[in-house]
């Protein structure tokens, strides 16, 4: 095991490797409770919420097991936070897709992904869009996955004169969601790995002492049945063949293709493992990435896709593919966790989904504001999405932007002619779907 995982190169053992596994699944556990509830959406969208949950844990431990024992690398991966509320609030509720269809579209953009994976097709894609357009997909869906946390939470609300305005924060649940900001941030602010998920078990602990929150009967019970949605997204692949679908299975593949390569580049620097500024083994990490969300698909979950949180992994020692596999183990084991789902409510859910949504927007930093031409496509994929509450929204009109700054500025031989086919795609889906 010493000599497979490359221990001594890599100048880490056993209990390193384990602790840091341990750290990861910790940063990243909320999304076992966040994502079942995302997607199911009270019953809105007809999903199973065990059933999710189950697809949850099952797609983050099999596509982190493939990442540690076929890629080494410390990363873990689950369904993707921004891409569950496209599936949900977009695809599913927006467009009114029945959410077999969604998992269709899900499973489509996975097995593109590894044909671009194999056919060495990737550089070309990620070469293809401008690095400002990257990072405002990433900042856009921040401001999305909040704003959804402030309305989820009654903190914002609908008012007919403004759109949007305050919501009640004497409201029993509200003021438990901003109780739970508060405590988050703080958690976060002094350094706390895992600070999210703790942030919501103490709200979830804060709200059954104020009678906010159900009490749950037990902690352990048997698996659920995964049923319900294992399987459904074959028997609606004869479905996906529409433009409509295709707009979708694009931003599932745009935004899980460039979140994934963002997440290796980052986790990688940070663990010393990048060789002349280049990624070893980035073929076996991005085949592993676009098989779990096969796999995920598959069980009845959105895209899964490489977690920036393994970073807290790699801060606690993590430098081998054995980090991965603890935190397979423990996602597993979280299957038997399922009576805490009812203890998971939207006052609890809100804080993960806003302070997760302040990390995505971080990457507004390094957009060059200054120069107009890609300032322009970049604040309305960013401000658009939140307003027009669609990420899908939010790219097609960047990408419809970019082309028209950049010959206005008379740019036009620094536009890869990949961004002409996406302007036409865009412009239909606009003008003929949406």
């Amino acid at each position: 095991m010493r000599k497979f995982f490359e221990f001594d190169n890599l100048g880490t053992n056993y209990r390193t490797e384990t602790v840091a596994g341990i750290t990861t699944f910790l940063a990243m556990a909320y999304i076992l409770f966040v994502n079942p509830s995302m997607l199911a959406a009270d019953g809105a969208t007809g999903m199973d919420e065990n059933a999710v949950f189950v697809a949850t844990a099952l797609a983050a431990a099999i596509g982190t097991l493939i990442m540690g024992v076929f890629a080494k690398y410390p990363i873990a991966l689950a369904p993707g936070m921004g891409l569950n509320a496209f599936f949900t609030y977009t695809v599913v509720l927006g467009y009114g897709i029945p959410w077999e269809t969604a998992l269709a579209g899900v499973l489509v953009s996975g097995i593109i992904f590894i044909i671009l994976t194999l056919t060495g097709v990737r550089e070309k894609v990620i070469n293809a869009i401008p690095a400002v357009l990257k990072m405002a997909v990433g900042a856009g869906i921040g401001l999305f996955i909040a704003f959804i946390g402030f309305q989820n939470s009654g903190i914002i609300v609908a008012d007919d004169s403004t759109m949007v305005a305050l919501g009640d924060l004497t409201n029993g649940p509200t003021l438990l969601a901003v109780f739970g900001i508060v405590i988050t941030v703080i958690l976060i602010a002094i350094g706390l790995k895992g600070g999210v998920f703790y942030g919501m078990v103490i709200t979830a602990i804060v709200g059954m002492i104020f009678s906010q929150v159900p009490t749950p009967e037990a902690i352990l019970a048997p698996i659920p049945d995964v049923s319900p949605t294992f399987g459904a997204a074959f028997s609606h692949l004869g479905e996906v063949f529409t433009l409509q679908m295709l707009v979708v299975i694009l931003t599932f593949l745009f935004v899980d293709f460039f979140d994934t390569a963002g997440t290796l580049v980052a986790v990688a620097s940070k663990a010393g493992l990048m060789k002349d500024n280049k990624l070893p083994r980035a073929g076996k990490a991005l085949f592993s990435d676009s098989a779990a969300t096969v796999v995920g698909a598959t069980l009845g979950t959105s895209t899964t896709t490489s977690y920036v949180e393994s970073a807290t992994g790699v801060g606690a020692g993590g430098r081998s593919g054995f980090t991965s596999v603890v935190t397979a183990l423990l996602f597993i084991l979280a299957l038997f966790f399922s009576p805490l789902l009812g203890v998971v409510t939207s006052s609890v859910t809100a804080p993960a989904l806003i302070i997760v949504g302040v990390l995505m927007a971080s990457s507004l930093k390094d957009i060059p504001w200054d120069k107009f031409e890609v300032a322009v496509p970049a604040f309305l994929t960013v401000v658009t999405m939140p307003l027009a509450y669609s990420i899908a929204t939010g790219i097609a009109v960047g990408f419809i932007f970019y082309p028209i700054t950049m010959v206005a500025k008379g740019k036009v031989k620094e536009i890869n002619p990949i961004m002409w086919v996406l302007f036409i795609i865009f412009i239909l889906y606009l003008t003929f779907l949406h």
